[in-house]
């Protein structure tokens, strides 16, 4: 309301008078003096800008100088001037014992005895006698006092830059910028004032009102507040640097939207026996409802149980009772493999002769994804693929500093006739290259679903060792022939997670990347917790400022 106050005044004033030359000669609402402080003038401003916005007004700005007094100049303005102060305390000549500066320490304070001491000398207003001090005159005027309160009262001095150079140099005074402003009448110049509309709104719309009303002029030179998100994590941007590996390899992405599997294609059509421990509750997290999937096609399933109970396809099988129940069961996914596999067999399905749901260059899984497929190289069906995929999975962990419920499994496969071991190694050293490390070695390895297989180590130049970076390996002759696959169709895949090279990233350097061993990072870069990269403990401001990510 006050505001609307001083804004009415400034119209009515230039409704009388055309213009305001000074608006230091306004005298404010419930204010009895012209406004001649700063504070008035600020105040003044903000009402000027409000009405400049309508374009009611038009004002020139005007600079002003002024000082204020420092609080040690306030306190000589009330108190008197150190040696003022000094004087006042020391006996006449004659009329007493002489003051020793300790005593006028004791008596004025030891600023003002030390300061005024030198400046009474200087205006001869005391002298020395014996060990002591005592008056030289029997009175005094205290011209720094008086110039404080003139300053204190006006802002300015009479006296002269001169005096005020000094009171600056003693730090009595402090120079203030100021302005005063001359208003003129604006285009729109009205005694009323209207209150601006500053949003359509859906009420103004139904009511019509919205033809009547007045808006606030919109200001196209306003740069806004900055907005608060948008930022990617940093998980998102090496997901997004390694996926642009693979596409430039010639790779498509598998469909992985299927986070909850059944027991079969997590494991059983992996080759992955009944009895292995991976599958126990300790590893896996099994879902109480529902509690059976789906089951699979029948012939396929019947194929599948019949290889890991009695063999086949030139091997004995686990020679283990096959159990309906255990294959049933559903679980949230240990790996991404479940899915690789769903591919695999929907690939092989045009060698066994059957339809693939879709067109004929998408698989079904959940979600709908192109593959890259080559050409049919013989009259069984069967086309090369080149397929990868970067996504969540869980296994039932005890969290630590190296260890999550969930993380993001880097998965590729490529199927092709009469891939060798060879064209596996050649392809990973290829691969790791581009993500920046250049010493590949490999070591063979066991895994249920791969022979042979391969770990993959990468030499450190910081740390002078050799250190894991992933596993690899030809999927089984058990795996892929129940499928229906030609014999000579082979299939190698490779896995790595996505977590580690990330927080190797964020690390100062960038000479070589580790992903399975947490000694690694933990020696070369101190970043020891997975936990502060993935879930509560994430900084926000540290994925603002997180740096993209190139290998």
């Amino acid at each position: 309301m006050a505001s609307e106050a001083l804004q009415q005044l400034i119209l009515d004033t230039l409704e009388r008078q055309d213009t305001i030359r000074d608006t230091r000669s306004l005298i404010l609402p419930n204010q009895s003096e012209p406004a001649t402080s700063h504070d008035s003038q600020i105040t003044i401003l903000g009402a000027l800008n409000s009405l400049l916005s309508r374009d009611m007004i038009k004002y020139d700005s005007h600079e002003i100088f002024s000082y204020i007094l420092s609080p040690e100049g306030a306190q000589i303005a009330k108190e008197g001037s150190h040696e003022a102060r000094v004087w006042a305390a020391l006996p006449a000549k004659g009329q007493g014992a002489p003051m020793t500066p300790a005593q006028l320490k004791k008596e004025v304070g030891d600023t003002t005895a030390k300061i005024g001491q030198g400046n009474a000398f200087k205006q001869k207003w005391i002298v020395k006698e014996g060990d002591g001090l005592v008056k030289a005159v029997g009175s005094i005027k205290d011209a720094t006092q008086l110039d404080l309160q003139e300053v204190e009262l006006t802002g300015d001095l009479k006296s002269g830059e001169k005096v005020l150079a000094d009171l600056r140099k003693r730090k009595l005074v402090v120079q203030r910028k100021g302005q005063w402003f001359t208003v003129h009448r604006g285009v729109n110049f009205s005694t009323s004032i209207a209150k601006l509309e500053t949003d359509l709104t859906a009420e103004m719309i139904a009511s019509g009102t919205w033809k009547t009303s007045t808006f606030k002029k919109y200001n196209f030179e306003a740069e806004g507040i900055p907005p608060a998100g948008g930022a990617l994590h940093p998980l998102l941007k090496v997901r997004e640097e390694i996926r642009n590996i693979f596409l430039e390899m010639g790779f498509a992405e598998m469909p992985t939207s299927s986070f909850v599997e059944s027991a079969f294609w997590c494991f059983d059509a992996l080759f992955v026996p009944q009895q292995h421990p991976a599958r126990d509750l300790q590893d896996t997290f099994y879902i109480s409802d529902p509690v059976k999937s789906l089951p699979p096609e029948p012939s396929y399933y019947k194929r599948v149980s019949t290889v890991h109970e009695h063999g086949g396809y030139g091997s004995t099988g686990y020679r283990a009772p096959w159990s309906h129940e255990e294959s049933s069961k559903l679980l949230l996914r240990t790996h991404t493999t479940a899915s690789s596999t769903f591919m695999l067999y929907k690939l092989a399905a045009r060698c066994r002769g059957e339809e693939v749901e879709g067109d004929e260059n998408e698989f079904t899984h959940g979600a709908k994804a192109t593959t890259n497929l080559g050409e049919t190289s013989a009259n069984d069906g069967f086309r090369p693929a080149k397929l990868f995929s970067i996504d969540r999975v869980f296994r039932n962990e005890t969290m630590d500093a190296t260890h999550l419920a969930e993380f993001h499994q880097v998965e590729g496969v490529v199927a092709d006739r009469g891939l060798t071991l060879a064209d596996l190694i050649g392809f990973m050293r290829v691969f790791f290259k581009k993500m920046g490390i250049e010493k590949v070695r490999f070591k063979p390895a066991y895994n249920p679903y791969t022979e042979p297989s391969l770990e993959i180590f990468a030499f450190h130049p910081m740390l002078n060792k050799w250190v894991e970076v992933g596993n690899s390996g030809m999927f089984r002759p058990e795996m892929l022939e129940p499928m229906g696959f030609p014999k000579d169709v082979r299939v190698h895949g490779w896995g790595l997670s996505l977590e580690r090279p990330t927080m190797i990233r964020l690390a100062p350097f960038n000479s070589c990347i580790s992903f399975t061993k947490p000694i690694f990072f933990h020696l070369s870069y101190g970043i020891n917790n997975i936990r502060t990269l993935l879930g509560h403990k994430v900084s926000i401001e540290g994925i603002e400022n997180s740096a993209a990510v190139m290998f």
